[in-house]
């Protein structure tokens, strides 16, 4: 089973950043949290560590709107929640990858119907985030 969505695209590290966050605001998501998980290894693990995950960030992504559909048709989907967004470039890649969870996952959880729109509008969003990504070089 595939549960992420995924491109990549020649950017650099800071602009796929930065676009990933603009395009997921264009879609209605704010980011709540946020992991640098190469900051997080070089503190707790070393360098070597860091050095070998390269830049990798997890944006908590969501949608106040559909989390509270999500959450009024089924309260246990929070442990699901934010929806992640992950931006990662490996040490020697010139290419960015950015990928998000994909929605349907919950759907495959949950046999609630509301579940099933909550998440078909999240893809259509989350599609929408990565489709505007792919036309952006910068």
């Amino acid at each position: 089973m595939t549960y992420t969505h995924s491109i990549t695209v020649p950017q650099s590290w800071d602009d796929a950043v930065q676009n990933t966050r603009e395009a997921l605001s264009e879609q209605g998501s704010g980011i709540l949290t946020e992991i640098n998980v190469r900051a997080t290894f070089e503190t707790k693990l070393g360098t070597e560590a860091a050095d070998a995950v390269g830049d990798y960030i997890i944006l908590g992504a969501c949608n106040p709107s559909l989390a509270s559909r999500a959450l009024a048709a089924e309260p246990s989907l929070g442990a699901l929640l934010p929806c992640n967004v992950v931006v990662r470039r490996g040490p020697d890649e010139l290419e960015t990858t950015i990928e998000s969870i994909d929605p349907q996952t919950m759907v495959q959880l949950s046999s609630n119907p509301a579940v099933r729109e909550v998440a078909d509008d999240a893809d259509t969003r989350l599609h929408n985030a990565l489709a505007r990504l792919s036309k952006t070089q910068k």
